[in-house]
């Protein structure tokens, strides 16, 4: 498994050297949204690296393609999760039955935070904003919460960035496994944080 994700990572990161590195990122951060298992901050990384004066502009590239992404996520599961679920259910990283069901008590509950909590962690942001069309949760408040997170989650990585460029790309390079380990981690505690707050 982390050989896949090393070669998917490492796919994400030779477009920061080709000519599309910006439309690659808004794509990015809109499939990531909806369906695709690499976030874009690796992305955004690269390219803030390369160019670093832009780095804040990268960050508002990958907010704009989140959101969009995020409601398009939205979109599948209010009019086309029927037609869709059984493959999200195989292919997609993350989606099983039992924990999509886990998450409409969480809705009914907690639904700014929780699309918030997903935006800005790495609770995948995927299965919200397609629970969020499935269990119609508020539209506003869907977006409101989507544009915060995604927004504060990017322009941090944007300031580390800035702060500590090259030192930051040296360390994911190096730590690769053990950092994938570290966000599998995370990924597992952020359900279990979420479970607890029922």
């Amino acid at each position: 498994m982390l050989k896949v994700f090393r070669r998917l990572y490492d796919w994400v990161l030779h477009w920061a050297q080709t000519p599309y590195a910006v439309t690659a990122l808004f794509l990015l951060s809109f499939a990531e949204s909806s369906f695709f298992p690499i976030p874009p901050d690796v992305l955004l990384l690269a390219m803030g690296l390369s160019i670093p004066f832009k780095v804040f502009h990268f960050a508002a590239m990958c907010t704009l393609g989140s959101v969009l992404g995020g409601i398009a996520g939205y979109g599948i599961g209010y009019n086309l999760w029927e037609f869709t679920a059984s493959w999200f259910y195989q292919w997609v990283p993350g989606f099983t039955q039992e924990g999509f069901n886990s998450i409409q008590s969480l809705f009914s509950q907690y639904n700014f935070w929780l699309v918030f909590t997903a935006g800005f962690t790495p609770i995948p942001y995927k299965i919200i904003t397609i629970g969020a069309g499935v269990f119609q949760v508020s539209f506003p408040v869907f977006i409101l919460a989507s544009a915060i997170s995604r927004g504060m989650r990017f322009y941090l990585i944007a300031l580390i960035i800035y702060r500590y460029g090259d030192h930051a790309r040296k360390i994911i390079d190096k730590n690769f496994n053990v950092l994938t380990s570290v966000f599998a981690l995370l990924l597992i505690g952020g359900f279990f944080v979420v479970r607890i707050l029922l």
